[in-house]
């Protein structure tokens, strides 16, 4: 899955927005947005109906920035907890953090890394 994502242009347009620039919803704007909407877990139907308008188009770009950034940040502190926990010996804590983080994550990407991190631990 993960040779698959590129979030590069999806973070490039949300950095653009968040400087003033004004949605343009383009064939290829609608594009990225559903696909990245896709890649975050937002339910296709809500994904769909956002790119009809610029105001839910923007929202969905921002939801679509914060599931990427936010996970990204949640997987690294978690990953980095738990490799110190797991060489101090604590191996059932450092599950814990893993198991914990897997619960509550919503991007598939994240879920995924989250679940090897788990199984590098047995």
């Amino acid at each position: 899955m993960s040779e698959d994502i590129d979030w590069d242009p999806v973070r490039e347009l949300a950095a653009r927005v968040e400087a003033g620039e004004a949605l343009t919803l383009t064939p290829e704007v609608r594009k990225l947005l559903l696909r990245t909407a896709r890649e975050v877990a937002i339910p296709e139907p809500d994904a769909q109906a956002a790119v009809q308008d610029v105001g839910a188009a923007t929202a969905l770009l921002h939801e679509a920035r914060a599931r990427i950034r936010d996970g990204s940040r949640r997987l690294s502190l978690t990953e980095m907890r738990a490799r110190d926990l797991a060489r101090a010996g604590d191996v059932v804590g450092a599950r814990k953090l893993l198991e914990d983080l897997i619960a509550v994550e919503v991007v598939p990407l994240y879920r995924e890394e989250a679940k090897l991190a788990l199984e590098e631990l047995d």
